[in-house]
Order: C-alpha cells, then structure tokens, then sequence
C-alpha cells in the first residue's frame, strides 16, 4: 500500500494514482464465460445445491467457547444434516458440502457419510477463518492443512474451494491455483460460471459464482448481540429463490444456492427446501449436480478438456 507523505499513513483511497487502482481491481477478474450451450441430456438449466455445514467452527474462530453458542453449531450437525440427507435422497438429488476441517476432524463418520451417498465434499476453510485477515503464509497453511484432512477423513482429494464467509484475499487464487483446484465459489460476478483471471492473466480455474441472496444465512441468522435477527419469515424465502431459478431456466443457466444446516435445518424452515425442490422437479428438464460436475462440464464444453485448473 502506498505511503502518505506527509503522515507515513497509508493513502486514502481518493489519494491513488491510477496505477494503484487498476492494480487492485486488476488482481482477480471474470474472464470468459462459461455458460454451455446446453446442458446434460438436454435439461434447460442446470441446478447445484450447497451446503456449508459449519456446527461449531463459527464461535469457535471468535473464541466463543461456552457450551450455549457451541450448541447451536450442534444443532446443525446433530438435526439439521439428518433432515437435509433425507429430504436430498427424497429427490435423488446430489449437493456439494462446503466443510471446514474442523467440522470434519469433529464428526468424520459425517463427511465420509456425504460422499457415500453420492455428494461432494470441498474446501471450507480451517476453522471457518477469516481469510482476509490472515498473512499468505498462514492462509496457505491452513488450505494445505485442510484439504489433506478432509482427503485423510473421506479418501478423495477435494478439487474445490469456497472461502469462509467468501473472503478472498490477495493470495487466495494463488493458493487455489498452487493447490491444484478446479472451482471456487466465492466470487460474485455473474449469475452463469466464468473463468478467473489473475492480473488479467486466463488461470483454468472454474467460477461456480454464489450470491448473498441465495444464501439462508443472509436471511434467516440470528446474533443476540448484535442487531442480526432473522426477519424474514422462511416461507418468504421460497417465491425469490422460485423466481431466481426460474429465471435461471428461462435463460437456460444456472441455479445455483447456498445453505447451512444450522440454518436452514430447522422445522419451520427445511418446508421451504422441500417446497423449492418440489417446484423444480415438476419442470422435469434440469440437471441436478455437483459444483465440481458443473465446473467440468462448462469447462469441457468450453475448451475440449475436462479437467479444469
């Protein structure tokens, strides 16, 4: 960062030579769109599911160590990854599971459980940290660390990355690309699949791009000290995450959405899940997949070659 002068304080944003912001915005891009001409077997969109089962990682980064905030978390794995499993195998449709290696090192029995049912496991960060807050080397650590644990627990090498809380620092994709990943999902930039350019550079790796707004956790969490509450009733949730994928379907993309099961698991709001599913399924004409399937499919559409990265 550059230097003030005057003070030796870093300069202020309206201080920058052109330079400066044009390195910033510069550094990781949307490159190429990927969005196939079609899609498998002839579906008009395709659809992936996530879920982030984060239990206690959360509290646990912010040294939130009593057992009340810690069973929340608990919650997630102990009712709400049941619920989601039943109501997925209902529907004979595949997820992507976003899983700190914490999470998985708690309960390996669960992450071993996703990919015997037919799911993805990939990378959710250590402990849920925060990204941006971390010196490269300590970034990078952590993401080594934590796709050699979650390749110990479940016996396959995770090809895809979603950043705690969707920090990306400025050694992220370096570290994605170093770990020899397909996909991110953590970037914002489009509704449909993209490459990533670094500094304007093509890198091979694959955007599944999420979205604030189809996510639960933007509406429905809940901090007791904070003005965080949930004021969205859940059944609200299910006429826009319905427009969005029928949107996604009228232009022939992607849907693409992000839970938690410590949010959406709970009674009054996995209805709004199983409503959701129960809209898609009566259209008959979508591919249900995994991030990683969706990743190697437009890339393989894209460039001849299957394997991304």
């Amino acid at each position: 960062m550059a230097m003030s002068a005057s003070a030796g304080a870093p300069r202020r944003p309206w201080e920058w030579d052109e330079t400066e912001w044009r390195r910033h915005v510069g550094r990781v891009r949307a490159g190429r769109a990927l969005k196939p001409a079609s899609w498998p077997g002839g579906a008009r969109c395709a659809v992936a599911l996530s879920f982030d089962p984060d239990h206690e990682t959360i509290p646990l980064r912010d040294n939130q160590v009593m057992p009340g905030k810690l069973s929340q978390g608990e919650y997630g794995a102990r009712v709400g990854v049941p619920r989601i499993l039943r109501l997925l195998e209902r529907h004979a449709v595949p997820a992507t599971f976003f899983m700190p290696a914490v999470s998985a090192l708690l309960r390996p029995e669960e992450a071993r459980g996703y990919v015997d049912a037919g799911h993805e496991v990939a990378l959710h960060g250590w402990i849920h940290e925060r990204t941006v807050e971390l010196e490269y080397k300590h970034e990078r650590d952590l993401a080594f660390r934590s796709a050699d644990a979650l390749e110990r627990i479940t016996g396959r090498r995770p090809v895809g990355i979603r950043t705690p809380s969707w920090d990306f620092s400025e050694h992220t994709l370096d570290i994605t690309r170093e770990l020899g990943l397909e996909y991110d999902s953590s970037l914002m930039a489009d509704d449909e699949p993209y490459e990533l350019l670094a500094h304007g550079e093509p890198t091979g790796v694959v955007e599944i791009p999420p979205e604030w707004i189809r996510d639960d956790a933007a509406y429905l969490n809940m901090d007791r000290y904070s003005a965080v509450r949930p004021y969205t009733p859940p059944r609200e949730l299910i006429p826009l995450w319905r427009d969005e994928f029928d949107a996604a379907r009228a232009e022939g993309g992607l849907f693409q959405l992000t839970m938690h099961p410590h949010v959406i698991g709970h009674r009054s709001r996995i209805v709004v899940l199983a409503e959701l599913l129960d809209h898609i399924g009566a259209r008959g004409d979508v591919w249900y997949a995994t991030h990683a399937q969706v990743a190697r499919y437009v890339w393989q559409e894209a460039t001849g070659n299957g394997t991304p990265g």
